[in-house]
């Protein structure tokens, strides 16, 4: 699946949706994970995903303008992003392990904080460890014969740059709100994530995906701004 921008805190969000699903919802019914071999989708945006892109598009090129625009006088970045993920995308994105995805489309938005100054520093010094402010984000779910299940989840990231490359990031997941059946699987996978750092790698190639690659798609409009 191709994005257009990926910031890397709703994506990690999804990611941890992704990895605790199968485990979450299929133990809860007793209802077998079937395997499946899903290819990415051909996708044809809807007015509302061109809507989610649009602004998504906005925020990365002010995070991209305050990462490599050192001299230039940008302020801190605020912005709110928003990314929905349909059933069929879901289910190729978890293809690799073999199973699918038990729900169907998820919509997630969190409120983008980012100091200028702590970007800055991450790309030019030496070694920054960094923590960011708390971060909320909500998640819509949407499920067979069953009203769309509300999600929200805060986290504190911490983040490790060297010589401008992210080399670790720790989620710091906090507070859970979710229906009965989702919060006990959640619970356990935040807890083990906290513990065990599994999604770190994501986030690091996130970050450093983002920084590179995801900024240079959109440089001519971000440099010098």
């Amino acid at each position: 699946m191709t994005l257009p921008t990926r910031p890397y805190l709703v994506i990690s969000t999804t990611a941890f949706l992704v990895w605790v699903a199968p485990s979450g919802q299929a133990a809860a019914q007793g209802a077998p994970v079937a395997p499946v071999e899903a290819k990415a989708p051909a996708i044809v945006l809807t007015p509302e995903e061109k809507a989610e892109r649009d602004a998504r598009k906005d925020c990365k090129v002010r995070i991209c303008a305050a990462f490599h625009n050192r001299a230039a006088t940008t302020s801190d970045v605020s912005c709110n992003v928003e990314k929905s993920w349909r059933k069929e995308q879901l289910t190729a994105m978890l293809s690799k392990a073999k199973v699918s995805w038990p729900w169907g489309r998820v919509r997630c938005s969190a409120d983008i904080k980012l100091p200028r100054d702590l970007l800055v520093k991450a790309l030019v010094e030496e070694k920054v460890e960094t923590t960011l402010t708390t971060h909320h984000v909500r998640c819509m779910v949407e499920r067979e014969n069953a009203d769309p299940a509300e999600i929200k989840l805060d986290f504190t990231p911490k983040v490790t740059f060297e010589k401008g490359k992210a080399v670790k990031a720790v989620l710091g997941w906090g507070k859970i709100e979710a229906p009965t059946l989702l919060k006990g699987a959640m619970w356990t996978a935040t807890a083990t994530d906290n513990t065990f750092n599994v999604l770190q790698n994501t986030v690091v190639d996130d970050i450093n995906d983002f920084v590179g690659p995801r900024c240079d798609e959109v440089k001519a409009d971000w440099v010098g701004k």
